[in-house]
């Protein structure tokens, strides 16, 4: 068997489509580099989402509004260079779909200068025309409904989407119209469980869910919530580890290894043959007699 047989095989979002028919819950992660995409791909995980969360967890910004598609595109080409199996989700950022056009440029060149092989857009009953062009443009598109952060300055503080009965329809409304728009998947973000539950039931396409209950079809954390990597993290999320604790205490072991003369040690230096440092310095036989220094050669002699 050839090489090129032997490698996995891409999932599609006909893939997602079957395992939702099957009845199998879809794990979706975020990934923003390619290590973490290449460590999740091994792990087996179908969807690999890259957020444009990447502007709280990666960049250091205040929210996801000053993230840029050069953020975007450069990411998602590292997560999808690591991924090998794994269908990669691009996040279109603020304002790069602001008009159907603009989601269509933007979005082709997710699928052509980064790799992946579908984005989400935010948004419901108002993403729909964008949501249609994408997918008549043969890309597979993602929705998200609920809370959703790049509408962050208008909706004020975070908190769970849905609770109230005119707030709850218009979630039913916003669910159908991503999903008659052709959308191939919805995330539904901080919405009560038995809301989420219910939009589930309604639509043919599968939910994915974070902070919105079991009743999904799928759930999506954001990595560095699963591994433990900040100090805090979200009602919704479950550490799986504690990463943070493990970097921080492997720097202090190392910093400690280096004051002490214990790192380097042998297994870490290479040497070379002493008789052809004897030679490069101008230690060797051949250079007694010459007016050479005791130790060869100064550093601020021309060579």
């Amino acid at each position: 068997m050839s090489a090129t047989s032997d490698a996995p095989r891409r999932l599609t979002v006909a893939d997602i489509g079957r395992m939702h028919a099957d009845g199998q819950r879809i794990a979706m992660l975020t990934a923003y580099d390619y290590p973490t995409a290449r460590l999740l791909d091994e792990a087996g995980i179908p969807i690999l989402l890259v957020g444009d969360s990447l502007g709280r967890v990666m960049l250091g910004y205040e929210n996801e509004i000053p993230v840029s598609m050069a953020d975007m595109l450069h990411h998602t080409a590292a997560v999808t260079r690591g991924a090998s199996r794994a269908l990669v989700v691009g996040d279109m950022p603020f304002l790069s779909y602001a008009t159907p056009e603009a989601a269509v440029a933007n979005a082709g060149r997710f699928l052509a200068e980064a790799g992946a092989q579908a984005v989400k857009v935010e948004g419901g009953v108002r993403t729909g025309r964008t949501i249609e062009a994408l997918v008549k443009a043969g890309i597979p598109t993602m929705g998200h409904v609920g809370w959703t952060p790049q509408s962050a300055n208008q909706a004020g503080r975070v908190r769970v989407q849905g609770k109230s009965r005119e707030q709850a329809r218009a979630l039913l409304g916003d669910a159908l119209a991503v999903q008659e728009a052709g959308a191939f998947a919805l995330v539904l973000e901080l919405v009560p469980e038995q809301l989420a539950g219910a939009i589930t039931e309604r639509l043919r396409i599968p939910t994915i869910g974070i902070g919105a209950g079991g009743g999904c079809s799928g759930q999506v954390q954001v990595v560095t919530d699963l591994l433990g990597l900040d100090t805090w993290r979200p009602k919704h999320a479950r550490a799986y580890a504690d990463l943070r604790s493990t970097i921080v205490e492997a720097a202090r072991a190392w910093a400690a290894d280096i004051a002490t003369g214990q790192f380097p040690a042998a297994a870490e230096t290479v040497r070379m043959d002493e008789t052809v440092l004897d030679d490069a310095l101008g230690r060797s036989a051949l250079d007694r007699g010459l007016d050479m220094p005791a130790g060869g050669i100064p550093l601020d002699r021309d060579l």
